[in-house]
């Protein structure tokens, strides 16, 4: 072969060769390019907000949280979410909880923020609540922990005993407020965190006040939840309380209208008749003396310290004001509370209330 021939030859392996150098250049460009988009470009599209809660179920595994996306359709290919989960070694480390997804969020952050765990605490609120089944209604709808299984433990004796408290009491445990819990609590660590509550509520100051009129948290709380039954009225609440105060010290019975709705199970009586008062329960104060044997309700804090820092009188009855202001007219005497009480009968009476 000629030298001319030979160079010719030379040149046209060297194209071939820089062609193929440079296919392989742009493929490791798209490949990369490729792995980019799947790893750090933006995946997660909320339609209407720019963050949104993702929850995720305790006992979740990969599969499902590929559904729950799915099923959410905020993340723009679960394909590409599942290999690089599977990349991250997600699949071993799934953790139940509520997650905060931001728009825009890439596959590398999302998987990053679920495999660590950090998910967001809900602001769990619970108020007027009149029964365990209320509550564990209330508290089940916020959280992921089962409403029967949170009846079940309040009603268990074995597991109440270890907390200090009773069936009949385990509603004084609770203190109505707002407090940050992670969504993913079970029944029993949504107890136990409200009894530390409980614990970090009943302050030295707050056991003094206690023991200076002669109660236990959990009898101040009992009657704090019939003073609250009895008024809306906050600014009324001491002075009730000391009417209650003064019944006890005197060895009288409470006669509270709200333990017999209480007995009976119906909040819905607005008039308590004669009727009423014959049913047989330790909960019916005008049979029974002293206080009931627990909370007819978990108890505001504005009405567990009006028991702590009860008005200091002399009246021993008190009856709702005829002008349904919510308000209650006040006595020392039977024969004037029997005065004030037909005035208020007469209301009802005229309004057709009639149970």
């Amino acid at each position: 072969m000629s030298r001319r021939k030979k160079a010719k030859q030379s040149l046209k392996t060297r194209r071939i060769l820089i062609f193929i150098l440079f296919f392989i250049v742009l493929m490791g460009i798209w490949k990369s390019y490729e792995l980019y988009e799947k790893v750090f470009s933006p995946s997660v599209t909320l339609k209407d907000n720019s963050s949104e809660y993702l929850f995720i179920p305790t006992g979740s595994d990969l599969d499902d949280v590929v559904r729950i996306l799915n099923k959410k359709d905020i993340i723009k290919d679960t394909e590409d979410f599942t290999w690089l989960a599977k990349k991250k070694n997600y699949h071993n480390h799934v953790y139940p909880g509520r997650y905060m997804v931001k728009e825009d969020m890439s596959n590398n952050e999302l998987i990053t923020l679920l495999r660590a765990g950090k998910q967001e605490p809900v602001d769990l609120i619970f108020n007027n609540i009149r029964t365990k089944k209320e509550l564990a209604s209330a508290v089940s709808g916020q959280i992921e922990a089962d409403s029967a299984k949170i009846v079940s433990l309040l009603n268990d004796r074995n597991f109440l005993d270890k907390l200090q408290f009773t069936p009949q009491t385990a509603l004084a445990m609770f203190i109505p407020n707002t407090y940050q819990i992670y969504w993913n609590s079970s029944a029993k660590k949504f107890i136990n965190r409200m009894h530390k509550e409980y614990e970090r509520f009943w302050s030295n100051k707050k056991l003094a006040k206690a023991k200076k009129i002669k109660m236990t948290p959990v009898e101040v709380s009992t009657l704090a939840s019939i003073v609250d039954e009895e008024t809306l009225r906050d600014d009324e609440m001491p002075k009730i309380a000391g009417v209650y105060i003064n019944r006890l010290n005197k060895g009288m019975r409470l006669q509270a209208d709200p333990t017999i709705k209480f007995a009976l199970k119906d909040f819905t009586i607005k008039r308590v008749l004669k009727k009423h008062l014959e049913v047989n329960s330790p909960y019916n104060t005008y049979k029974n003396a002293g206080l009931p044997p627990g909370p007819i309700s978990i108890p505001s804090i504005a009405a567990i310290n009006s028991v702590l820092n009860y008005k200091d009188h002399k009246f021993l009855y008190f009856c709702a004001k005829p002008d349904f202001s919510g308000y209650h007219n006040f006595s020392r005497t039977h024969y004037q509370h029997m005065i004030n009480a037909s005035k208020y009968q007469k209301a009802l009476n005229k309004k057709s209330i009639l149970r």
